[in-house]
């Protein structure tokens, strides 16, 4: 098989996020042509033509497992190995792109790795990875993911996994198999951990330190914390964090169909913000 030059990536675990995927797929199609591969799983097959009505979409499957949010997070640990492309972008599927993100994929001629800072970057205040208060851990987050082994250190920055863009290089490869290491140990501490991905990716990496560029918030925004950011331009990715949902950005993705199919939501899709396993 051919390897194409560009395309996107994104992970869909389960049907709580079913609807998020088929506007995340229509916000692409109005922008973009370049294919999307959505590794799936615990979505019955007789759905699947609900996704594939998009141009061009492959469906892959994802690694296997009861609980829909650990599966999302081993399915990011794959996505190098899943992609066909020499320039991969990857977005949560409850993204919705308010315009094309040409200027990603060109970015990738120079840099390994295009990414966004977490709201909060800091990984010494990084309450949101540990299990408990957090205005009580606050003092104690660098030395609890210390304590369970990860290399991390004070100057460490926390990304947002929501959005990322890399090529095909073997500098790639191994971040990504340091990335799937450290998950480990996170998946190891659970009486300490949260079951997130960001202390495992920021172990990474500090790591490896591919060659990386670090864009505006912008290119992630996330609704839910609009009062964080002090934005310069427009925004391009709208990261509709749980409960805030892509299918109210209607300009964007409102379509005969995607009507259609919200009606059909309403009455055989689980709501996203009942999924149990979010408290797990």
């Amino acid at each position: 098989m051919a390897v194409e030059s560009r395309g996107f990536i994104t992970i869909l675990t389960g049907l709580y996020s079913f609807q998020d995927c088929v506007h995340f797929l229509a916000a692409i199609r109005k922008f973009h042509q370049e294919p999307i591969i959505i590794l799936i799983d615990r979505v019955p097959k007789i759905l699947y033509p609900f996704l594939t009505a998009f141009k061009n979409v492959i469906l892959k499957p994802a690694p296997k497992n009861e609980n829909t949010v650990l599966a999302s997070r081993e399915a990011k640990l794959a996505l190098y190995a899943a992609s066909e492309f020499e320039k991969t972008i990857y977005l949560d599927s409850d993204i919705c792109l308010l315009s094309n993100i040409n200027d990603v994929f060109e970015y990738l001629d120079e840099y390994d790795f295009l990414l966004t800072e977490d709201v909060q970057p800091y990984i010494v205040k990084a309450t949101n990875l540990l299990r408990g208060n957090q205005e009580e851990n606050l003092p104690n987050v660098l030395p609890i993911l210390q304590s369970v082994g990860l290399p991390l250190k004070e100057d460490n920055i926390q990304y947002n996994g929501g959005f990322m863009a890399f090529r095909k290089t073997e500098i790639t490869h191994v971040f990504f198999d340091k990335f799937k290491y450290y998950f480990e140990i996170v998946k190891n501490n659970q009486d300490k951990l949260l079951l997130k991905d960001q202390g495992a990716f920021a172990s990474a990496i500090a790591t490896v330190q591919p060659k990386m560029k670090i864009l505006p918030p912008t290119y992630n925004y996330l609704s839910k914390w609009k009062d964080a950011y002090n934005l310069e331009g427009e925004i391009k990715v709208l990261h509709c964090t749980y409960p805030y949902r892509p299918q109210y950005a209607k300009n964007i993705t409102r379509s005969f169909y995607t009507r259609l199919f919200d009606k059909f939501a309403k009455v055989f899709l689980p709501s996203q913000v009942v999924n149990p396993w979010r408290t797990k």
